[in-house]
């Protein structure tokens, strides 16, 4: 038992257990209501595990419920989500290339790019400097545009830059508006540095660490980089002329702008919608196209190691080159001439049976109990598992017992999926013998 409890996941579980009620109780204090009363439990622990899980579904008004202190509150536990992830989900790949050193140390020196799983303070500064240098730039430039072209205070306008910054960052989705980031749908002043913080934030910090190091010298991406780098700039660009395509006539969303906001707007979806979750005009007047688009964006979600939710992109793309090698009729799965491990592929295919079959799963548990959409539904559920805080306004409409699955569904969504690579990934035990080889029909 003791032994179990030790391991790195089981520790990382724990943590975050731990930071979720801490957070309950602060946000269950007068003091960080607004009106001065103690906040029910089940809303303080909604609310703290959609923060510490860099989720974003409410169940009341973050601007006008919290007081001053319960923003502040909200605003730490994302970041400490962030944070704490980003590091967390590094080193234990660390740990994972320490076992496999054991067996090709040149793999690992090419895979880690001198990163090293005793330099543990040096990784977790690296993440900070990034953390806080790309949230005060984004801060900044927000506070500037709040104050210059909407007449706040200073005093408001660095406080709502910085909370939105950190928020988009972190991959959040929190806002001090109820309407999320739409009275801004026009303002590229605004939308570009929240798109800037969100991708950045979600890239993750090993592809963040290696782009900075290759700018030091001369190398090679990894493989994982370039699926990360390449595959991000794809979903991107593909997500933003799929939305063009499927809004640009609807009234109720992009049909009112004229041509180059409607490429903004399409582009800041396409961000958005794969993780961070801030919305600039009406999620449930989107087109049943849009809303199956978003199952797929949010579903792939970020970068391994980073702030963003769902499966990963690497995940994702190491599954479709496994694909399009089987029906080329290639015997090893290839990519800029290195061949991707078995063990890779298998994770990667895991994930995903685990992935869809959780979300699967809580839709069967979540449509008995409300009277709702099936795909309204589902796209809750996916936004809870991708830790996405998009919604149709169905959270606050489900009762009770659906929104406990939505709490479970954010926690595994965020937390699950990196113990559970990192559990995979540890438990390669080689066994002295093999069963005979036998090969059932496919297909």
């Amino acid at each position: 038992m003791s032994a179990r409890l030790s391991h790195p996941a089981v520790a990382l579980v724990i943590a975050f257990l731990t930071v979720i009620l801490l957070g309950t109780g602060l946000l269950m204090l007068p003091a960080s209501q607004a009106e001065g009363l103690a906040t029910p439990f089940f809303t303080a622990l909604f609310t703290a595990t959609s923060a510490v899980c860099v989720t974003g579904l409410v169940l009341v008004d973050t601007g006008t419920y919290w007081s001053g202190l319960g923003q502040a509150v909200i605003m730490g536990l994302f970041q400490l989500g962030g944070f704490g992830m980003m590091t967390s989900a590094t080193m234990l790949g660390l740990l994972v290339n320490r076992q496999l050193r054991l067996r090709s140390r040149l793999m690992l020196q090419a895979e880690t790019h001198s990163l090293a799983l005793g330099d543990v303070r040096s990784v977790a500064r690296l993440v900070l400097v990034v953390t806080v240098t790309v949230e005060l730039i984004g801060a900044l430039l927000l506070a500037g545009r709040f104050k210059a072209g909407y007449d706040m205070p200073w005093r408001e306008a660095l406080w709502q830059g910085l909370f939105h910054s950190v928020s988009a960052f972190n991959n959040a989705g929190f806002s001090t508006w109820p309407d999320s980031m739409t009275r801004f749908s026009a303002d590229a002043w605004v939308l570009v540095p929240l798109m800037l913080c969100i991708i950045i934030g979600g890239l993750g910090f090993p592809v963040l660490h290696e782009v900075l190091a290759m700018r030091r010298r001369s190398g090679v991406a990894s493989i994982h980089t370039t699926l990360t780098l390449w595959g991000s700039g794809a979903l991107i660009v593909g997500g933003t002329l799929a939305f063009l395509w499927a809004e640009a006539g609807n009234a109720a969303t992009f049909g009112a702008l004229d041509a180059p906001r409607q490429v903004l707007a399409a582009l800041f979806v396409s961000v958005s919608a794969r993780t961070a979750g801030f919305n600039i005009v009406d999620v449930g007047a989107f087109t049943v196209e849009s809303l199956n688009l978003h199952y797929l964006l949010m579903f792939i979600g970020g970068g391994s190691a980073g702030t963003a939710g769902g499966v990963k992109v690497t995940t994702f793309f190491v599954l479709l080159l496994i694909v399009w090698s089987e029906i080329r009729g290639h015997q090893d799965v290839e990519f800029r001439g290195r061949r991707i491990s078995t063990s890779a592929q298998r994770q990667a295919l895991t994930i995903l049976v685990l992935g869809a079959g959780t979300v699967v799963l809580a839709t069967l548990a979540l449509v008995p109990m409300v009277a709702l959409p099936y795909e309204l539904v589902l796209f809750e559920v996916i936004a809870a598992f991708s830790t996405v805080g998009l919604s149709p306004g169905t959270t606050v409409q489900m009762p009770q017992a659906g929104q406990w699955v939505l709490i479970v569904l954010m926690f595994l969504g965020r937390v699950g999926v990196v113990t559970l690579a990192a559990a995979i990934a540890t438990n390669h035990a080689r066994r002295p013998y093999r069963f005979p080889e036998e090969k059932p029909i496919v297909g």
